[in-house]
């Protein structure tokens, strides 16, 4: 058996500890306002709306009547059953982002939109790198401790592959400011957002790493007032079940007028 990304119980572990403090939740309420700003730009009203989320809370009042679904491996929903599905803040953590995929989109009627949106790109690469760094430095090896995030280029192919159609993936960089790298990951903390990866080193570590990881992230990403920023790549993924009222694309040779003429230019022959 292939050993899984995440440890769900340690996961979840994570989750319920921020919820009992203070949750850190900015990177919600930024991915809530671009979700509901890109709802209102697409022409179409949504009667059976579904909402795949770790973080039901923050997320249930986004779109009303809105089934909300955890964020399970096997996702609670009834095929053809919504006409929008929304996957929030959670896909990140998923070992099958595939799967997570392929189960939205079967729960779409045709026509259905889905829109999903997580961390990723370079989110983090500061902390990653800083600790990448002072870990070779102190312990002379590298250890998974912050999770893997999933490129642009990557996640429209996973789309395609799911069978969404029209398929569109793009990013919102954020940029916080922390007086230094234990802040960071205090907030990491307060968003339930700490290494909840399977093959995370299971023992403490020593606090000269996370000491030297420190003096490494200032001297490489401090900023003139003695902070430190951090990176949050926002990841949007949009894509709609098939439905043969949507645009198609045109055979080849199919075309009427030539793209010279069109641009009001000259073709040019290329030789054999």
């Amino acid at each position: 058996m292939t050993t899984p990304l995440t440890d769900r119980t340690a996961l979840m572990r994570q989750r319920a500890r921020a919820r009992a403090s203070a949750p850190a939740v900015f990177l919600h309420d930024a991915a809530i306002a671009e979700v509901q700003d890109r709802l209102e730009m697409v022409n179409k009203s949504f009667t059976a709306p579904a909402i795949v989320t770790g973080w039901p809370e923050h997320w249930q009042a986004v779109v009303e009547d809105a089934k909300i679904v955890p964020d399970d491996d096997t996702l609670d929903l009834e095929e053809g059953a919504h006409d929008l599905v929304i996957h929030a803040m959670s896909m990140h953590w998923s070992n099958d982002p595939v799967g997570q995929l392929i189960q939205s989109r079967r729960a779409l009627r045709p026509d259905g939109l889905f829109l999903g949106v997580m961390p990723g790109g370079t989110t983090l690469n500061e902390l990653r790198a800083a600790l990448a760094q002072a870990e070779a430095e102190v312990s002379g090896g590298l250890s998974p401790r912050v999770t893997p995030t999933g490129e642009v280029r990557e996640l429209g192919g996973l789309l395609q592959r799911a069978g969404m159609t029209l398929p569109v993936v793009d990013s919102v960089p954020l940029t916080a400011s922390y007086a230094n790298m234990h802040a960071v990951m205090h907030d990491l903390r307060a968003m339930g957002e700490t290494n909840a990866m399977h093959a995370r080193p299971r023992h403490f570590a020593r606090r000269a790493l996370f000491d030297r990881a420190s003096q490494i992230y200032a001297a490489n990403f401090g900023t003139d007032d003695g902070r430190i920023n951090a990176t949050y790549d926002l990841i949007f993924l949009t894509g709609w079940s098939p439905d043969a009222s949507q645009p198609q694309p045109l055979r080849p040779g199919s075309a009427k007028t030539r793209l010279a003429d069109a641009l009001g230019t000259d073709e040019t022959p290329l030789r054999d």
